[in-house]
């Protein structure tokens, strides 16, 4: 392309036939690197420092927060049993009976399930009135307030403050499952999305082994110190306020919903640099071309918007799947298996540390993976491993007398589920969320998936043990019938999406349903539809 006329500004044209004109700005500062000739930016490489400082920022007080309630919650079980009891017989005068400890624990717990999905459904609202990062900053407050009521329940002698704080722990992680996302998706350039997006699930394993550090005994997992062990939430939303203000708000969210060029070429230099942000900006201005005068979907309007109806059916059955596919019974099982291996229980504690470590690493290497395989294959092929492990579950458990050793291929078995889990669908379905809307639609998208995701959650907390008492072992065959049937809708439906901008992903999706539905037209061109 040659660039030698002083005042005009030079048209460009993306894949999809769209003019687009670059700032002058921008020309005279990148004229020397177009006339060198710059290799092709879709191509993986290391991102900018300050791009990665914000991706850590967003997280630690995002969906880090999410993985460290799951498991912090855990180890001071027995100690708040005891403060319940002992706070109700002061009240009372009379001991507490076992089904009504056992429903204030449940409340507890499941309290944050509730508070999930009242997050995830203001998550949304709050990431077009505030920004995602104003959202993600703004949602700190819940975390902080959670903290101050579960470290003044053990003083003041108040158990409900318990409740009130899982509740508010649960908005927090709602918000940060549903926001977090959302941005990182729209900070990174398209090279790298996949890897930027997998800080969702690296930090939610990362705040699980944390959560099961914390708690061991040598730390804070001590009777007279568990109130402060469920107080310590407040440390990553303070580090997240203190650090998260140094880096910009997302260039999409500027120039598409604000209409802010100045600031979405600031952020885009701070981000990406000055050689990176040539076509982030024309991407980011061909999808506000394509989007002028439409306004951000609501969620109950997606449901009768036949053009993103695949897209939304994926999100789905994708959500709905991660809670379904069997990792909850696997680290149930967990406790049983190491037992029947002849680890002291004791130690049993030390030994789930592993699985939360090797659940971290396969979140490390799906980032390290995901750009250069696709997300197709990584979320195919952890499912169908999946499917695989939980026939060998099923064999081994129903066989664990049969032979010393079959314990140990439980266990095995255990750590390869929990490997493929980390693999695919734990690090690539929130990825997807992101990649397959565009910015209209974006938002109500996360708040569906979100609150499907919760609503799973929830239900099979509630389910599974009444699954396990049905059918025991028997219940993997269960799981393999889900992973399995994932594995195959991906394959068939599922196109890849490694290395698309948002619109052309949308547009491949489009031109599926319209081979479907009426044929490819008479010239074989692709048209391009969008949400709207």
């Amino acid at each position: 392309m040659k660039i030698n006329e002083e005042n005009e500004e030079p048209k460009k044209r993306d894949k999809l036939g769209f003019s687009l004109k670059m700032p002058k700005e921008f020309v005279d500062e990148y004229q020397p690197l177009l006339i060198k000739g710059i290799k092709d930016t879709r191509q993986p490489t290391l991102p900018n420092k300050s791009l990665f400082l914000a991706v850590c920022a967003a997280c630690i007080g995002g969906t880090f927060q999410y993985g460290y309630n799951v498991s912090v919650i855990n180890a001071p079980t027995m100690y708040v049993h005891d403060f319940i009891n002992q706070t109700w017989s002061e009240r009372f005068q009379s001991d507490i009976s076992d089904h009504v400890l056992t429903l204030l624990w449940s409340t507890i717990v499941s309290m944050f399930t509730v508070g999930g999905l009242i997050g995830v459904t203001i998550g949304g609202t709050m990431s077009m009135m505030l920004g995602r990062k104003g959202a993600l900053l703004a949602n700190n407050i819940f975390a902080i307030l959670a903290a101050l009521f579960m470290g003044l329940s053990y003083p003041t002698g108040y158990f409900e403050l318990l409740i009130v704080g899982r509740l508010l722990c649960g908005i927090n992680a709602g918000i940060g499952l549903c926001v977090q996302p959302l941005y990182l998706g729209e900070i990174a350039p398209t090279s790298l999305r996949g890897a930027m997006g997998t800080g969702t699930s690296i930090f939610i394993t990362g705040g699980i082994l944390t959560g099961q550090v914390i708690g061991l005994k040598e730390l804070l997992g001590r009777e007279e110190l568990w109130h402060l062990l469920l107080a310590t939430t407040c440390v990553p939303a303070i580090m997240q306020l203190l650090i998260l203000p140094w880096f910009p708000e997302s260039p999409r969210y500027l120039l598409i919903d604000k209409g802010d060029d100045a600031r979405c070429k600031k952020a885009l230099k701070q981000l990406h640099g000055g050689a990176g942000c040539s076509r982030e900006w024309e991407e980011i201005e061909t999808e506000r071309n394509n989007f002028v005068g439409f306004r951000a979907k609501k969620p109950w309007e997606l449901f009768t918007d036949r053009t993103i109806r695949w897209q939304l059916l994926t999100i789905l059955l994708l959500n709905a799947a991660q809670q379904l596919n069997g990792i909850n019974a696997i680290y149930f099982y967990a406790d049983y298996l190491f037992k029947q291996a002849g680890i002291p229980a004791e130690k049993i504690p030390y030994v789930t540390i592993g699985t939360g470590a090797c659940e971290c690493v396969t979140a490390l290497t799906c980032g390290l993976l995901i750009d250069r395989l696709g997300r197709k294959m990584l979320i195919a092929g952890g499912y169908t491993l999946m499917s695989v492990c939980c026939v060998l579950i099923t064999l081994t458990l129903t066989f664990q007398e049969a032979n010393p050793i079959i314990p140990y291929l439980s266990m095995t078995c255990v750590f390869a589920f929990i490997l493929s889990f980390g693999l695919g669908p734990g690090g690539v379905t929130n990825i997807l969320t992101a990649e397959l809307f565009t910015q209209s639609t974006r938002p109500a998208a996360y708040i569906i998936s979100g609150s499907l995701n919760w609503f799973s959650f929830f239900f099979i907390s509630l389910a599974f043990p009444f699954i396990v008492i049905g059918l025991q072992q028997y219940c993997f065959l269960v799981f393999l019938v889900i992973c399995a049937l994932v594995a195959t809708y991906i394959c068939l439906a599922v196109p890849e999406t490694k290395n698309k901008t948002f619109l052309e992903i949308e547009n491949a999706f489009q031109s599926n349903n319209n081979k479907k539905a009426n044929g490819i037209d008479g010239t074989g061109a692709m048209l391009l539809s969008t949400s709207i």
